[in-house]
C-alpha cells in the first residue's frame, strides 16, 4: 500500500496545486500546463517501460545493468535487481552442480545415455561413447536406433518392458557383450545404462564348460561302478549281512552321483547360449498321460493321483525340455507327499495362456524358502532330500526350461497344507485345440 501511494503522490500533489492555481489564474492556462505536465509523466513512464523491455531482451542481462530510475520505478528496479542477483547465484550453483555431476558420470565405468521422449540422444558420458560408438558432439539429437542398429535392440526398445536387462553383442566397434538397462523417468524420458559384461560372460562360459566336461568325464566311471555293484548285489554269493549292506549303500550312492551328473549335464546344455531351442508342436495331453502313468508307478498305490485335461491345446517348444520340467514337478509331488495323500495334475488354457499345474497335499513349504527353491542345490529339508535321492537341481532345471520358453512359475504353499506349482506359458506358444470331453 505504501508503494501504491508513493506512485500516486506526484499526481495528487500536481492536481491539488492545479486546483489552487485555477482559483487564482486563468483556468485554461492552468489546465494546459497541467495537461503538459501529465503528458511528460506519461512519456517518462513509457520511456522507462521501453528501457525495461530492452534490458529484458538483452541475452546477457544481469543485475548490474538494471536501468537506474527514481521514485516508484527505482523501488521496482531495486527489487528486480535483487531477484536477478539471486537468480544468477542459483544458476551459477546449478551450473557448478551439473558440471560436477557430468564429471562424476564421465568417470563411471557404466555407460550413461539420456534419451528424450522420442528416444533421441540428449547427453552421454565417455563410457557410453566407447560402448556404443557414440560421439556426443555429432550424435546429440539423433535417434538411438540410428546409432545402435540391431533388430533385437530395436524390438526391446519398442516393447517398453524394461524390467530385465538386455544383452547386446556389440561387434561394430569392439567385440564386447553389453548389458543394457533402460530406466524410464520424468516425462517419458529414459536413462540408458550400459555395462561391459564380456569378462563375466567369459568366466561363465568357462564355468559351464568345466562343469560339462567334468560331468561328462564322471558319467562313464560312475556307470561302470554302478553296473558292477548291481551285478554283485544280484548274485547270491553274498550273505544278507554286512557285506551286502555295504554294497547296497555303495550302489545307492553311485546311483545318486550318476543322477547328479546327468542333471549337471542337462543344466549345462540349457545354459549354453549356442543351444537354440528346438521348437516343435508338443502334444501336452499325450505327454501328461505318459507322466501320469509314471507317477502311478512311482507312487505304487501310496497316493491318490488324478489327471485333469481341460484342453487339447498344444505347446510350441522342445518336447524333451518340457517333459523334463513337468516330470520334475510330478516326481517331487510324489516324493514329498505322505502316504494316502492326494496329487492333482492338470492342463488348461486360461486367458489365452497355457497353464500346467501340480497340486499336492504334502508337507508344504515355509514362505521364506519359496523365493530360493529354484537355486541350485538349495534344499528345504536336506535329510529328506537325501532319503528321496534328490540332487537339488530339479527346480533349477525347471527354471531354465521356463526361461527358454518365455514362461513363468507360480508357487503357492503353506506348511502342512500342501503345495501348488503352476507353469504359465505365453499365448504365443499355445496352439489351440478342441476341449477334451471328460
Amino acid at each position: 500500500m505504501n508503494t501504491f501511494w508513493l506512485s500516486l503522490s506526484p499526481i495528487l500533489w500536481l492536481t491539488l496545486i492545479a486546483i489552487l492555481l485555477g482559483m487564482i489564474f486563468d483556468t485554461a492556462i492552468v489546465l494546459g500546463l497541467y495537461s503538459a505536465i501529465l503528458l511528460g509523466i506519461v512519456i517518462y513512464h513509457v520511456y522507462t517501460l521501453y528501457c525495461l523491455d530492452q534490458w529484458l531482451r538483452h541475452p546477457d542481462y544481469s543485475y548490474s545493468t538494471v536501468p537506474d530510475r527514481s521514485g516508484l520505478w527505482g523501488v521496482v528496479f531495486a527489487r528486480l535487481a535483487r531477484f536477478v542477483r539471486r537468480s544468477d547465484k542459483e544458476r551459477l550453483g546449478l551450473n557448478i552442480s551439473l558440471e560436477r555431476l557430468q564429471r562424476a558420470t564421465s568417470a563411471l565405468p557404466e555407460g550413461i545415455v539420456i534419451l528424450d521422449d522420442k528416444n533421441q540422444i540428449e547427453w552421454c558420458n565417455s563410457s557410453a561413447e566407447l560402448h556404443l560408438g557414440l560421439n556426443l558432439g555429432m550424435d546429440a539429437g539423433q535417434h538411438i536406433t540410428r546409432m545402435v542398429r540391431q533388430m533385437r535392440f530395436v524390438a526391446y526398445l519398442d516393447t517398453g518392458d524394461f524390467s530385465k536387462p538386455f544383452l547386446l553383442n556389440q561387434t561394430r566397434f569392439h567385440d564386447t557383450l553389453l548389458s543394457i538397462q533402460i530406466v524410464p523417468y520424468g516425462d517419458r524420458e529414459k536413462l540408458l545404462i550400459s555395462r561391459d559384461v564380456t569378462r563375466f560372460e567369459k568366466l561363465e562360459i568357462m564355468r559351464r564348460d568345466f562343469v560339462a566336461n567334468v560331468s561328462h568325464e564322471l558319467r562313464t566311471p560312475l556307470t561302470v561302478i554302478g553296473g558292477f555293484l548291481e551285478t554283485l548285489l544280484e548274485e547270491n554269493r553274498l550273505s544278507e549281512g554286512g557285506d551286502k549292506k555295504v554294497l547296497r549303500l555303495m550302489f545307492d550312492q553311485a546311483t545318486r552321483m550318476r543322477r547328479l551328473v546327468e542333471d549337471l549335464l542337462i543344466l549345462s546344455r540349457l545354459e549354453n547360449a549356442g543351444n537354440n531351442l528346438a521348437e516343435e508342436k508338443v502334444d501336452v495331453v499325450r505327454l501328461l498321460q505318459a507322466l501320469y502313468q509314471e507317477a502311478q508307478s512311482l507312487s505304487a498305490g501310496r497316493h491318490t493321483i488324478s489327471l485333469d485335461l481341460a484342453s487339447h491345446a498344444m505347446l510350441l517348444g522342445s518336447e524333451d525340455e518340457l517333459r523334463s520340467a513337468f516330470e520334475n514337478l510330478v516326481s517331487n509331488a510324489v516324493q514329498y507327499t505322505p502316504e494316502n495323500g492326494v496329487i492333482s495334475i492338470g492342463w488348461m488354457v486360461e486367458n489365452e495362456k497355457g497353464l500346467f499345474y501340480v497340486q499336492d497335499s504334502g508337507i508344504g513349504i515355509e514362505p521364506d524358502h519359496i523365493p530360493r527353491l529354484t537355486e541350485r542345490f538349495y534344499r528345504v529339508d536336506r535329510s529328506r532330500s537325501r532319503e528321496t535321492g534328490g540332487t537339488g537341481l530339479g527346480l533349477a532345471i525347471v527354471k531354465h526350461v521356463l526361461n527358454r520358453h518365455q514362461a513363468s512359475m507360480e508357487i503357492i504353499s503353506q506348511p502342512g497344507s500342501g503345495s501348488i506349482f503352476r507353469m504359465w506359458f505365453p499365448a504365443s506358444r499355445v496352439i489351440h485345440g478342441e476341449r477334451t470331453v471328460q
